[in-house]
């Protein structure tokens, strides 16, 4: 028989898709202030969504003003609102109302992160936004949820953090719980804001005749979600976990060591083969032998015997010397990256997970390329996050707007 090309067995899947990713043909209007839920909107732009993001004329968005900022710059929205169009639009005014509701047909999913009850007094209820659009999904990202005590209560990423019970795990054993200099409880809710938005378009490719969702998120639900075992711990064992620093104390050896040279490594060695190694890699295989060493639970026990010895070898090595004895005993360690020393390390480069975001005022500027990737699509490198109403003539001609109408509507402050 003759030999099929591989062109000719190659199934359709396999060829190149030129969309941008598997969200690609999803619309999503993007009203939301600040941080978690935004981020959530450029998460699914990353794998293809059409976003736009309205704000009020004004411009008064804390992100346009947070820091980094570079002259008059704004750093963090530049590379947070990437891939988004902008327009701007006063939904508080009868004109902005109707406006919107005119722009809500073309969008499958509206995001907005106001305190419970903020777009109700506005007139924009759900009913009042779904009877402009049936099948529109509503996600609504807040502190605390949609019902409850705490619902009309304000939000901020550390107050997640705080009450969820993450702060309570973070600093030092004997020192006060600390925050990350990062908003993370913002970023874990705009992760679950995007698996959100994700799972609601499923549901729609599954259901097409059914009506919209409105999504409930509470960011700290979403922080508590990632804290799975811990209630069950408490319940079943009457255990509280409690701040530890660096080291881990459901498995062991799992902490942070310094080397000679003053650079600082993680190390994990919590599996029995792999605790062998490190043993090895010490020049002390006995110790994996030793009868206080011989399980995870016994290394746990006695942990402050074997830190204090994994800590006074790191700290006979530079950091190269160490590294290069780690890998040659297939020992799981990483150093402790500050941002320069991601930049530059040669596997994130060879995976190009820095990406330049071309930018009209700055040239380029580096941010995070998109994750997850997607066989068999051709991502677009995206561009900076928008300036206020750059996209106002565009977005609003397509409802039909002249230049006389969107003039008076800039006139009176409605956009």
């Amino acid at each position: 028989m003759p030999a099929t090309s591989t062109s000719d067995t190659a199934p359709r899947s396999a060829a190149p898709d030129m969309r941008s990713g598997p969200l690609a043909g999803v619309r999503i209007l993007d009203m939301a202030t600040v941080v978690a839920a935004p981020f959530a909107c450029t998460l699914c732009a990353d794998l293809g969504a059409e976003v736009v993001k309205l704000e009020l004329p004004d411009g008064s968005d804390a992100l346009r003003t947070l820091a980094p900022v570079k002259g008059r710059h704004a750093l963090y929205w530049k590379v947070t609102n990437r891939g988004k169009r902008g327009i701007t639009l006063d939904v508080r005014k009868a004109e902005g109302r109707a406006l919107l509701l005119r722009l809500l047909p073309q969008f499958d999913v509206l995001v907005e992160n106001f305190r419970t009850g903020t777009l109700e007094r506005w007139g924009l209820d759900l009913a009042t936004l779904q009877r402009a659009n049936p099948q529109l999904t509503v996600l609504r990202l807040t502190g605390f949820g949609q019902t409850g005590p705490y619902a009309a209560r304000p939000g901020f990423a550390r107050i997640f953090e705080a009450m969820s019970g993450f702060a309570h795990l973070t600093g030092e054993a004997d020192g006060r719980p600390q925050h990350m200099n990062y908003p993370l409880g913002d970023m874990v809710a705009g992760l679950f804001g995007a698996f959100s938005i994700a799972a609601a378009v499923a549901d729609r490719r599954a259901h097409p005749r059914e009506c919209g969702r409105e999504i409930d998120l509470s960011a700290t639900e979403a922080m508590l979600r990632m804290l799975e075992p811990l209630a069950a711990e408490f319940e079943q064992l009457g255990q509280v976990r409690c701040r530890a620093g660096s080291r881990a104390t459901y498995t062991a050896p799992s902490n942070i060591y310094r080397t000679k040279d003053q650079c600082w490594i993680t190390l994990v060695a919590s599996s029995e083969p792999i605790f062998r190694r490190l043993c090895q890699a010490m020049g002390r295989p006995a110790l994996a032998s030793d009868p206080r060493f011989g399980s995870s639970q016994q290394r746990m026990l006695h942990i402050d015997a074997l830190d204090g010895a994994i800590e006074r070898w790191c700290a006979t090595l530079a950091c190269a010397e160490l590294a290069q004895v780690l890998e040659q005993h297939e020992v799981p360690f990483g150093k402790v990256y500050a941002i320069d020393d991601v930049l530059a390390d040669p596997h994130l480069q060879a995976r190009q997970a820095i990406i330049r975001l071309p930018d009209p005022d700055l040239g380029e500027l580096p941010a995070p390329c998109a994750v997850p990737r997607f066989s068999g699509f051709a991502p677009q490198i995206p561009r900076s996050g928008p300036a206020l109403g750059e996209h106002n003539e565009q977005v609003f001609g397509a409802l039909g707007l002249g230049a006389d109408e969107l003039a008076c509507l800039r006139s009176a402050q409605v956009i």
